[in-house]
């Protein structure tokens, strides 16, 4: 069975830290692209970072970039998304996601149940 199982939110204050995990199984971990989609509340899903299947590239979004940091461990089948100097506009639910190639015109994705984060004094 095709699991991702994020843990690691919770209530942090403005300014804090969180670090988010997405433990995987039942699938090749180190083939998938890992993700982090956000959505807060009230609006849709917005991508927030990813990680090539080796690490060896990373890409974020502007509204996250010089302030999370997304990293993966084959060992542990494992992403991870460490949150820096969060702000309030950071609340949401976090989801993880696993992306891989399966054709020139198709893909095959894994999602996450989410973990909330909430961002408040």
């Amino acid at each position: 069975e095709v699991q991702l199982v994020e843990s690691g939110g919770g209530l942090v204050q403005p300014g804090g830290s969180l670090r988010l995990s997405c433990a995987a199984s039942g699938f090749t971990f180190s083939n998938y692209v890992m993700s982090w989609v956000r959505q807060a509340p009230g609006k849709g899903l917005e991508w927030i970072a990813y990680i090539t299947t080796r690490g060896a590239s990373t890409g974020y979004a502007d509204s996250v970039k010089g302030r999370f940091t997304i990293t993966r461990d084959a060992a542990k089948n494992t992403a991870y998304l460490q949150m820096n100097s969060l702000k309030p506009e950071d609340t949401g639910v976090y989801y993880c996601n696993a992306l891989i190639g399966t054709s020139i015109v198709s893909t095959k994705e894994y999602w996450g149940q989410g973990t909330q984060v909430f961002v408040s004094s």
